[in-house]
């Protein structure tokens, strides 16, 4: 096997994550008060709310949209692997989440959605 046949096997297949509404419907309804809430308290909510505009992009990919909205859902519930009231370490699982989902997305990421995510925060 080739390095190159290696690295694909290894890879995971973004263009095959499942779009969930039911995700999107949590997103919209719930994205702005969790992050108004910790907005300057975390270092990744910049690209958190460049992912959001991202997802509600019209021009993004179905597979992108599923990412963002997945990442978002798992930022935003009260339920997740370290609970968010512990604000030292309740948050880290979800700044891994979101990293991961914004990297995963990156190319589809515009500078019209990360001027959006800076306006936010002035």
């Amino acid at each position: 096997m080739k390095n190159n046949e290696i690295q694909k096997a290894t890879e995971p297949n973004v263009e095959s994550i499942q779009y969930s509404k039911e995700n999107e419907e949590l997103v919209k309804s719930g994205f702005w008060a969790k992050t108004k809430k910790f907005a300057g308290k975390v270092p990744f909510t910049r690209d958190a709310v460049a992912m959001y505009y991202c997802a509600l992009d019209s021009k993004t990919p179905l597979w992108a949209k599923g990412i963002a909205f997945g990442a978002l859902a798992y930022f935003i519930t009260p339920i997740d692997a370290i609970p968010d009231a512990f604000i030292a370490m309740g948050l880290t699982d979800d700044a891994a989440v979101i990293m991961a989902g914004f990297r995963a997305i990156s190319s589809q990421v515009k500078d019209e959605h990360l001027d959006k995510a800076e306006m936010f925060f002035k």
